[in-house]
Parts: C-alpha cells; structure tokens; sequence
C-alpha cells in the first residue's frame, strides 16, 4: 500500500498540484468565505456566550442522531423558522453542505431516473449523484442549448443541479432560463445556494427568492459556513421531501446531529445578519475592486458576486503569483487543476464586507504590477 501512496503523491509532487494544510499568517483576508464578516462578530460572540449563561441546563453534544438521542425542540423549532424565512414548506437541517448535498442527491433519483448537472457544479453533488443509481449527464456551464440537448435525452424524472453562484468563478446561474426549460421537460430543479447566501437579495435570502422561483424549484441547499459564519445546512422544499429525507438520505440518518451549541449559532448568526449592513458594504466593495480594472489588459471572469477570478494558466505561475501577493501581506488563495480544468488555474479572490478600500487598492495595484 505504501508503493501506491508514494506514487500518487509523487504525481501530485510533479505536477505542482500537492496539497497541503496552511495557515493564516496574519494575511489581509481575502481568501475565506466570511463575507459578511460574521465568524469574527463580537456582538454574535457575545449574544452566543449570553445565551449558554441564561440557558445553563444542556448537553455539550448532541449524544446521537437526530432519529436516536440528537432531536432536540430546538432544532426543531429552528427549522420551521428557517423554512419561513425563505418562503419554503419545509426545512431539513444536515451537519454541513456537503452533507445536504450528498444525502440529497443520493437518494432522490431512482435507478431508471435522470440527474443532468453543470459542469462546474461543486464536487459534494457530484459525489451525490454517483451514489445514486441514476444516469448522470453534465451540460456545459450556464449553456442552455446544452442543457436542453440532455433534457431531449432524458428518462424518468429529470433533476436539474445547479448553483446559483458558482463557487469556482463567482458567475451566476440563469435560473429563469432553466426553470422554464424545467417546465418544458417535466423537471426538476435543485439549486445549491451556498455562495448566494447571505449576499445576494435584500436580506440575502439567495437568487432564488431574489427571482421569486421559491416555488418553482424542487429543494435549495443552503448552506452556514459561508456568509453566515458558522456551520451547517437546511435543504429546503416542501414538507413530503423532508419526511423523504429523514427516511432515505443516509447522510442525515447515521450522523450525530449538531450539538446545541452549533443551532444557536445558526440562530443568532441570521439575526446578525439582518441587523446589519453587511450586504451593502459588501456590494460597494465588489463594485470597488472591479472598477480598479477597467481600461487595464486584466481579465476578470465575470462575476457580481464575491468571488473574483482572475485565469492564469499553469499550476507553477499561478502558485508563484498567489505566493508573491502573500509576502506582500494578502491572502489570495491559488486554485489549481484537477480541481479547476487545466489551463483554467486562477487565483481566487473572495471580496467581504470588512475589506477596506486601502486593502482592495493595495490588492490591486499589486496585481497590475505583478501581472
């Protein structure tokens, strides 16, 4: 077994992609998925810490799955308040994203069934889908010519999988587009919501709500480790699917459920979140950094959302660029192939709400110096 890890690693090794764990060296952020500032409030640090004082009588885990010793009124209770907020029947809380997506999608489609996705769409569904029994189809990104081609050889019931802000380049789904060629098939659409949360509507319900397709797509993943600053997930769609999921999704069955501590936060974090104004900030800020481009031989992929791309192609330049904006002080991450194509290496640069102009000014003029 040895002989095989060595080889695979020493492929990696040779081909600049080998990953490994880092840490933050007190960088300018402009690497996580904080947005919106909220995994380091104080103010949602001290209204968790207050309300473990005034509520004293708990568990520090949850001591079993949700189906076993792990439900709790509180989640419970969590869920309903969720499922109102984004206008759905039903919310289903899971320990991660990734967790909602895999459960979800390997188990809602049958064998006999059809599951078409994007190429770009993240890898947690991509993993769903191969544990169903379903055939799998991948149209080409945000291609609707493409998409439809795959509903025309479809069977049994179609699911469309989609996000709503793609995670690797920061551009938008056409949703209206895909629902109604939703509608001309007889499909059904499952919209993955992780990088809309909390920065796209006016109280960052996500794209969907935005567009007003709430009840037009079968189930949104929505996601808390981005712009909400904790941990988590709810899928949400209508009452059936979450008695489904709590019988079939093998992700939610035979997992220890969320500890007190981590509903809380959930809670707390979207009353954070409609406090403030984050959102707003952050839109200024995206605004900001693009308009530092324009007229310059810079090309960004086009993205209003807080992820920004910037192509530079090759594993080796584009690690060695990340590494020169990070001993200038910034934290820009490079991503690599095989994760993105090859050829489509970028540096990944995810704007938020706390980014001060100097920051974002500095970023870029490094970037045209350096590009």
């Amino acid at each position: 077994m040895d002989d095989f890890l060595d080889k695979k690693l020493q492929e990696r090794e040779e081909n600049n992609s080998l990953r490994s764990l880092q840490l933050n060296k007190n960088l300018i952020d402009f690497s996580s998925n904080d947005y919106l500032g909220l995994a380091q409030s104080a103010e949602a640090k001290e209204a968790i810490a207050q309300y473990f004082l005034t509520n004293n009588n708990y568990q520090l885990g949850a001591t079993g799955s949700r189906l076993l010793s792990g439900n709790s009124v509180f989640a419970e209770e969590l869920e309903s308040e969720l499922a109102k907020f984004y206008e759905a029947e039903a919310g289903l809380i899971f320990n991660s994203g990734y967790d909602a997506n895999l459960g979800l999608f390997a188990c809602i489609a049958q064998k006999g069934d059809t599951i078409i996705c994007d190429e770009h769409i993240h890898a947690c569904i991509i993993d769903g889908a191969r544990l169903s029994f379903a055939q799998r189809f991948t149209f080409l990104h945000n291609d609707l010519n493409s998409l439809e081609s795959k509903l025309k050889n479809s069977r049994g019931t179609i699911f469309i999988a989609v996000e709503s802000v793609y995670s690797m380049d920061g551009d938008v789904a056409p949703l209206e587009e895909i629902s109604a060629l939703a509608k001309k098939y007889k499909a059904h659409v499952i919209v993955d919501e992780a990088h809309a949360t909390g920065v796209i509507g006016k109280n960052g319900e996500g794209l969907v709500q935005h567009l007003g397709l709430q009840n037009d797509v079968f189930a949104r993943v929505v996601t808390f480790g981005k712009a909400l600053g904790c941990h988590g997930a709810v899928v949400l769609g209508s009452q059936k699917l979450k008695t489904y999921l709590i019988n079939f999704a093998r992700s939610f069955i035979y997992t220890t459920a969320l500890p007190l501590h981590s509903l809380v936060t959930i809670k707390i974090m979207y009353a954070q979140m409609l406090k403030k104004q984050s959102i707003a900030r952050l839109m200024a800020n995206i605004r900001f950094f693009k308009t530092q481009f324009l007229g310059t031989s810079i090309h960004l992929i086009q993205s209003d959302s807080a992820i920004q791309c910037l192509i530079i192609p090759g594993n080796v330049a584009c690690k060695n660029t990340a590494l020169q904006l990070q001993k200038q002080g910034f934290d820009v991450r490079p991503i690599l192939s095989p994760t993105v194509a090859k050829g489509k290496e970028r540096l990944r640069i995810c704007l938020h709400a706390y980014n001060s102009e100097e920051d974002i000014g500095g970023l870029c003029a490094l970037l045209k110096k350096i590009i």
